[in-house]
């Protein structure tokens, strides 16, 4: 079934729409989710809360595309169960991932307000528009979809040590762009 005909489902509160997003989307929930949180039953409640989350959205809200606001739902939720899960036990490749990140941007403290946080949003966009393709991707996969680096190393057909390569390379870059932008001053 076509995303607009599964949002009308939605939208006519009719249950068929939790199958069907189950039928076309749930392994793509449950990969964004893995790769987050290593529990298959943490995965498992996060597919489940995905759909959940998509009933309670739609209406009123009317995602432009399906795939990604599902992503953004499945992402948000295993994060949130990922800070939870933290006091307990980490998932170590994950808290790589977050740790890459840290150099790029400020601390949380220094950003206030919900606008400076779009503001970077932006920031981060206009550059990963601006650089090539290929690590572009990488980026995205490694920082937005969390994928391993062994992963990415398939997925792209290049070795561990360029990939690692690119993405040190891009994460310079994009702080060298946000300094420029004054985000990390």
């Amino acid at each position: 079934m076509e995303d607009q005909g599964i949002v009308r489902l939605y939208l006519q509160r009719s249950q068929q729409a939790l199958l069907e997003t189950k039928n076309k989307y749930g392994a793509y929930c449950k990969a964004i989710a893995r790769n987050i949180l290593s529990n298959h039953s943490d995965v498992e409640e996060c597919e489940n809360d995905t759909y959940l989350a998509a009933w309670n959205a739609i209406p009123p809200n009317m995602p432009r595309k399906f795939s990604v606001f599902l992503g953004r739902i499945t992402r948000n939720i295993a994060l949130d169960k990922h800070g939870y899960n933290t006091a307990k036990k980490r998932n170590y490749e994950f808290e790589v991932i977050l740790t890459e990140l840290e150099g790029c941007l400020a601390s949380p403290e220094t950003v206030e307000t919900e606008y400076e946080a779009g503001e970077i949003a932006n920031l981060i966009n206009q550059f990963l528009y601006a650089i090539d393709e290929q690590a572009r991707n990488l980026f995205i996969r490694r920082y937005w979809y969390s994928d391993s680096i062994e992963h990415l190393s398939k997925r792209f057909n290049i070795s561990g040590s360029k990939v690692k390569s690119i993405l040190f390379r891009t994460r310079n870059k994009l702080r060298v762009h946000l300094d420029k932008e004054g985000v990390n001053q």
